[in-house]
């Protein structure tokens, strides 16, 4: 199911005029070697917002620290955590804000 919500929330994004990368492929620096594709962002909002989807029963710790992780490598000061298997959506949308990024 999350590639349905990824698809609408593609086109909400769109329509409010809003850049964004869908699936964008992360890589990862170790020790002066380059790790192509290391991480795949659900969407990078203006180069500035990381936003994962989910659609899972309950939420896991893991997912917060996949979205902080996806955040420091990004360098993004905020990011969304959006579980849409809730009544209601806003239920499900967890806020993560880094201030060593904030400038």
């Amino acid at each position: 199911m999350e590639s349905v919500y990824e698809e609408c929330l593609a086109i909400e994004l769109a329509k409010a005029g809003l850049a964004y990368k869908k699936q964008h492929l992360m890589p990862v620096d170790y020790n002066g070697h380059m790790i192509k594709d290391a991480y795949r962002l659900d969407f990078w909002v203006e180069d500035k917002v990381v936003v994962e989807l989910k659609a899972v029963d309950k939420m896991n710790p893991l997912f917060d620290a996949q979205i902080i992780t996806y955040m420091k490598l990004s360098k993004s000061p905020l990011g969304l955590l959006i579980n849409f298997n809730e009544k209601l959506v806003k239920d499900g949308i967890k806020r993560f804000a880094l201030t060593e990024f904030n400038s």
